[in-house]
């Protein structure tokens, strides 16, 4: 049996605590001994040396360092350039520094648990009322409740008067939870059921009360969260994998082939052991697409812009990616999909068809009296400045009085409230006593249907009832009873004989945009599930109406979640689309089945019991409005309007730089793999290194890293949202993408290769520096204006030409250093490189513009075949 299921007197005697006295000094210390403090614990933050560390043990980063110690090596014991210790080192530190930049803001979340905790609570201690930080609480202390505090403990409530707890960070819930102290009669499904408990971190929003302290620290439902937290982590984004997958091949390839050509040039070229390091290095560094990883970072800082504008706040930068390739979107419900505002829809009165609210205009008399009613038995306000006071029906009824220009306060000028019997979570109702301009007084009562003690029940009341209730609608009475004489002042007795006004049907309504929004999802391939504290019928009803819950697809409660095993969830979790009255455990469970299944999981949320799940999704979403410190912190992404349809906009943006991160890995491994191929087929044909290191320094950093930049602000293709997000097991050289590499490679090959030999040995006055500045001007310039052809899937064009406007500056610059670097002098000599006969650059220039001119030739007979498959539709795209 759990506290719930029991009296809170035998609570008590478990602790051996009498209520009114509380806890003795000596029983405070054993518990405390046994317990701790009431505290969150918290997993040390990773240090700094560590993470630097960690980047410095990727891949790309361990190529980088050892060309640097041996280029050192080389510097210090030969007549070789320092030049390249210095560029390769500044590249690794660059990195590095932007990495943990991006960094800075690390996981919060549970500082923001452990902030949640109330700085002072009272208690009983020795028979006195004393006030003592939140921390010292023990199991047993018994602790006093009013409104406007936040409960610093999970506990049995042993008196509540009036007593309403929101548990919305736990729950989802919003509407505040009634609470009583009788013992529940079966053990409550879900924390919102357990009307008899209270729990650590949730807010007292009326009433008062007090109550047993069951749990404390990180045994309470809050420090339960913040263990998950703890055990949590995050999984390598697609793109990350994808990015090591690469630099695995590339090292693969530059180690096999820097084993050949080393031995190669030591044992049958016979050169000297500082000769063959210095063709490892200038290897290694074209094995490496050094600026790939700052690159990729711009390019996601230029997305987290752009979804900054369409009001996503990016906390984690990795997340701007993540959020184009989701194929699951796992939303809340409560102020993500519908509006967070309890709105009255419908309204019936005795005698007359259903009426609903969005079609009256215009009140009947008979309808005004029945809404001054139900204005007069209210108790919550809104301000002159907007500020809303009361509970969420409550003010769902002055918002309706508010749009027929009805005003509580003025309603109570002409019918002055004398008495009230306030709402109690047993009998289920709140009933006022009003005298009326007439001299009579009249006795309303607003409440659950079933307990209005009604002289006659009119005809059709129940079957209404049903249809209300059938709709997931929360349903209230108004009723009344009409004094001519003053009575006195018996509840019991005053609130029989009671004649009914009408019934009104309240739901929290979907946002209007929401269904369109869940129509784009489905177009682009998402599936999109609700995930939420609420009552299954509730969330049902509103997932059936938005699109959510489409037929074949089922819902599942969080009691019938828990009957399931990992593997049968595994198994079955692609039918649900509804998921109800969940746990932060059953969050986490759902998650990981998804994940299982190979889905990348967006996830919503905006309370305290969201931030594991939050945190174990591929992309975390936080609401901005709504959403707790503890949330945002957990999440990598906030939605700053709270919006459901904010997300799709993410993905639309999150897949346009997922496209552009990839033409940048066209635009530059497939040079760095022609670099790698060129110096092994230099070195094997005996004419050594056809490049030298600083040369691919050069090129890689300069030549496509300056245009490399900003192709992340290419815009996107018309068509991202119509078509399925990428899948984890996708290689990242599908789609073309390998092939469009291969080609590219395959050209310049040739083409460097080609103009290297004529430069050398075909041309009368050819030297082997002729040749290497021909080489160094087809590859540098060649890959530069290949941009044009891999930045859009269509044919060159004037306007696929001048939309970038920051890409073809850079090109510009590019091409200009690239030539400085060829024509003056003392640049010439840092760099190898000497002046062109006429002859040798007739040769040069129509050589540069040979791969952007084949990649073209490609894309145009690729685009016609296209156009063939599709020739029903007039207007197409290259995926």
């Amino acid at each position: 049996m759990t506290h719930a299921t029991r009296s809170g007197s035998d609570i008590c005697r478990d602790y051996q605590v009498d209520p009114e006295q509380g806890l003795t000094a000596a029983q405070i210390e054993q518990q405390r001994s046994r317990a701790g403090q009431n505290e969150l614990a918290a997993v040390p933050p990773t240090p700094l040396w560590r993470k630097v560390i960690q980047q410095l043990t990727d891949i790309t980063s361990i190529i980088l360092l050892i060309a640097t110690g041996i280029a050192a090596y080389l510097a210090l014991t030969s007549d070789s350039s320092w030049l390249k210790v210095i560029v390769i080192g500044a590249i690794i530190i660059l990195n590095v520094v932007i990495t943990l930049f991006q960094e800075h803001h690390a996981e919060k979340a549970l500082a923001a648990l452990q902030d949640m905790h109330v700085p002072t609570v009272t208690v009983i201690r020795d028979g006195t009322k004393t006030t003592l930080p939140a921390p010292e609480l023990v199991p047993g202390d018994i602790v006093v409740l009013t409104a406007g505090n936040t409960v610093p403990a999970d506990g049995r409530l042993l008196s509540a008067q009036n007593l309403t707890i929101d548990e919305a960070i736990l729950t989802g819930e919003s509407e505040a939870i009634s609470k009583q102290t009788a013992p529940m009669a079966t053990e409550p499904e879900s924390i919102g059921d357990n009307l008899n408990l209270v729990f650590s971190g949730t807010a007292v929003t009326q009433g008062n009360g007090y109550f047993i302290v069951t749990a404390t620290g990180m045994a309470t439902e809050l420090g339960k969260i913040a263990a998950l937290l703890n055990k949590t982590q995050k999984q390598k984004t697609l793109l990350q994998q994808r990015l090591a997958q690469l630099a695995l091949r590339l090292t693969s390839i530059a180690l096999v082939a820097g084993v050949v050509i080393f031995l190669l040039n030591f044992f049958l070229y016979q050169d000297n052991l500082a000769d063959s390091l210095l063709i490892g290095v200038s290897l290694a560094v074209a094995a490496v697409p050094e600026t790939l990883p700052v690159i990729v970072t711009l390019s996601l800082t230029h997305g987290v812009r752009k979804m900054a504008q369409r009001r996503a706040i990016i906390r984690r930068i990795t997340a701007v990616e993540t959020i184009g390739n989701v194929n699951v979107i796992a939303s809340d419900k409560t102020g993500t999909l519908t509006q967070n505002k309890m709105t009255i829809t419908q309204f019936w009165q005795p005698g007359q068809p259903v009426q609903k609210i969005a079609a009256l205009t215009k009140l009947a008399p008979q309808q005004r009296q029945a809404f001054t009613y139900m204005g007069l038995a209210t108790n919550a306000e809104v301000t002159a400045d907007g500020e809303a006071h009361g509970d969420a029906t409550e003010l769902a009824i002055v918002h309706l009085l508010a749009k027929y220009n009805l005003k509580r306060t003025t309603l109570e000028q002409d019918y002055p409230r004398l008495a009230e019997n306030p709402f109690d979570s047993n009998k289920k109702t709140m009933a006022t006593l009003h005298e009326t301009p007439d001299g009579h007084y009249l006795v309303i009562v607003k409440g659950a249907l079933d307990r209005l003690q009604l002289a006659q029940r009119p005809h059709k009341t129940t079957t209404i009832h049903d249809e209300f209730a059938a709709g997931a609608l929360r349903i209230l009475g108004i009723a009344y009873r009409e004094f001519t004489t003053k009575p006195e002042l018996n509840w019991a007795q005053i609130e029989q004989e009671l004649t009914l006004v009408g019934l009104i049907g309240l739901i929290d309504p979907p946002r209007p945009e929401v269904p369109a929004a869940i129509a784009k999802a489905h177009a682009a391939g998402i599936k999109p599930v609700m995930i939420t504290g609420d009552h299954l019928a509730t969330a049902k009803a509103i997932a059936s109406d938005i699109g959510i819950l489409r037929p074949g697809e089922q819902a599942i409660s969080g009691a019938e979640l828990r009957q399931l095993s990992d593997a049968a969830l595994k198994k079955q979790i692609t039918d649900y689309s509804v998921f109800a009255r969940v746990s932060p455990e059953d969050k986490l469970r759902i998650i990981n089945a998804w994940q299982a299944n190979g889905a990348t999981i967006a996830m919503t949320g905006d309370g305290v019991n969201d931030a594991p799940a939050l945190k174990a999704a591929d992309v975390g979403i936080a609401m901005g409005i709504t959403g707790t410190d503890v949330s945002k912190n957990a999440a990598d992404m906030i939605l700053t309007d709270d919006n459901f349809a904010t997300i799709l906009d993410a993905v639309e943006e999150g897949r346009t730089v997922y496209h552009n991160i990839l033409k940048a890995i066209e635009f530059l491994v497939g040079v760095n793999f022609a670099q790698i191929f060129l110096m092994l087929f230099s070195v094997s044909l005996g004419w050594g290194a056809i490049l030298i290191a600083e040369q691919l320094l050069l090129i890689n950093v300069l030549a496509d890293g300056l245009p490399g930049f900003y192709i992340g602000a290419e815009p996107g293709d018309r068509d991202n949202m119509q078509h399925p997000p990428v899948s984890k097991n996708r290689s990242l050289f599908a789609d073309g993408l390998g092939w469009r590499l291969a080609l590219r490679a395959l050209v310049f090959i040739i083409l460097v290769g080609g103009v290297y030999y004529w430069g050398r040995f075909g041309l009368n006055d050819g030297s082997q520096l002729q040749g290497m500045t021909m080489a160094f001007l087809v590859l540098a310039l060649g890959s530069v204006i290949d941009v044009y052809a891999i930045k859009t899937r269509q044919m060159l064009s004037w306007r696929t030409l001048k939309h970038n406007r920051a890409l073809n500056i850079s090109v510009v610059i590019a091409i200009s250093l690239v030539l400085a670097v060829a024509l003056v002098p003392f640049l010439q000599k840092a760099f190898g490189l000497t002046d062109l006969t006429a002859s040798a650059w007739w040769i040069t220039v129509p050589a540069i513009f040979g791969s952007l001119l084949c990649l073209e030739l490609t894309k145009y007979f690729r685009l016609k075949r296209k156009a063939r498959q599709n020739s029903a539709s007039p207007e197409y795209e290259l995926d």
